[in-house]
């Protein structure tokens, strides 16, 4: 078999689960691995097994590198996807796909005009229930979306001296709560149910105003403390907390909440979309239940058994029922989708992935909701 040869870049947080996750497709090979000097490049490929380390400029140039992984801070992922792009390779990135509507428009046309297999990292749409749900609800199982109550809530961000560069809106952009993870709950809420937000009015809420900030290096989600006198006062400018009411396309409502400062809540996704059939309850640090509800009869309890789900659900799910999937799954599954079609060579018609155009669309959601705040009025999408 001939494996497709990858190159990664960033090495924070997501991208070694990026590379855990290509690793585990039988014709892909991480082969690059790209940081911000090379001596850390060379520090961290080793630390992974990877073949070579290189400079982004280096890694663009090598011609056996067909599809490259934009796993950095946000304010690069413009000006590498379309480096990457323009290079003619396969470009994944890390959400969001830019820091503004533009740069995400032009990313969306440059994809377009090229063919490269493109995508945006929206892999919380791969829990298997996700997917259930989604085809549950394509099948009139659910019936006619009534209301939809969503939460993501993380606590890595809870005390004062939590800091990272997402807090500084020069490297993540003027929100962070809601872009950061409320772009993956709003993408699901519309992938799950078909709806379009056309409507939201929100509410931030910032904490910690003052937040101290390492003299040092901390890694994200690592949770390592330093003494008083290795922190600097900064202020904060962005969201540790969000509420935001949605309207839809179908004439009905939503609600989400999003929080980093939840104590005890390490990475929870929950959803509950009320139709008029069925309501469907799940909630990601349990992913492999979903929760179904009868106005008559017994609600009932789901597991992610391939047995079980519709056909269009097993895709997605790689072991039998009571073996349990979890987060390094989602991503596994996405890029098995995305890299079927760089086999193919080209991006598809109809990608079952989210793509660049996804991205764009989460970028203007969160853009309107960032309006709302500041007008503190409801504003339309």
């Amino acid at each position: 078999m001939q494996k497709i040869k990858v190159g990664v870049v960033g090495t924070g947080f997501i991208g070694p689960a990026h590379v855990e996750a290509l690793r585990r497709l039988p014709n892909v090979e991480v082969t690059a691995l790209c940081e911000v000097t090379p001596e850390l490049a060379a520090a961290k490929a080793a630390s992974l097994g990877i073949e070579r380390a290189c400079t982004f400029d280096e890694l663009l140039k090598m011609d056996d590198i067909q599809a490259v992984h934009i796993c950095t801070p946000n304010f690069l992922h413009y000006a590498q996807s379309k480096a990457v792009l323009e290079a003619g390779k396969h470009c994944v990135c890390e959400k969001p796909l830019a820091k503004d509507l533009h740069e995400a428009e032009e990313l969306v046309s440059l994809a377009a005009k090229t063919g490269l297999v493109n995508a945006v990292h929206f892999n919380l749409r791969y829990y298997p229930l996700a997917r259930q749900m989604k085809v549950m609800r394509e099948k009139g199982e659910l019936g006619e979306v009534y209301s939809i109550i969503g939460s993501y809530l993380q606590d890595w961000l809870f005390y004062e001296t939590d800091y990272n560069w997402r807090l500084e809106p020069d490297k993540s952009g003027d929100s962070r709560a809601i872009a950061d993870i409320g772009s993956h709950l709003m993408d699901i809420i519309e992938y799950i149910t078909g709806l379009k937000t056309t409507a939201v009015l929100a509410d931030f809420n910032t904490i910690h105003k003052t937040r101290k900030k390492p003299l040092k290096p901390v890694e994200t989600y690592s949770g390592k403390m330093l003494q008083p006198e290795d922190y600097a006062d900064v202020p904060i400018n962005t969201e540790d907390h969000a509420n935001v009411l949605l309207r839809f396309d179908n004439g009905n409502r939503g609600v989400v909440t999003v929080s980093q400062v939840s104590a005890g809540r390490k990475n929870q996704l929950k959803l509950e979309i009320s139709g008029s059939k069925k309501t469907f309850a799940f909630n990601s640090e349990s992913p492999n239940e979903l929760w179904i509800g009868n106005r008559d009869g017994y609600n009932q309890s789901m597991t992610d058994d391939p047995s079980l789900v519709h056909a269009e659900a097993r895709s997605v799910i790689s072991f039998p029922g009571g073996h349990n999937e979890g987060f390094p799954d989602t991503s596994k599954q996405l890029f098995k989708e995305v890299y079927a079609a760089i086999e193919a060579g080209k991006q598809p018609e109809a990608p079952t992935f989210p793509t660049f155009a996804d991205g764009y669309r989460e970028l203007l959601i969160c853009e309107k909701i960032l309006e709302s705040n500041k007008k503190q009025a409801w504003v339309e999408i």
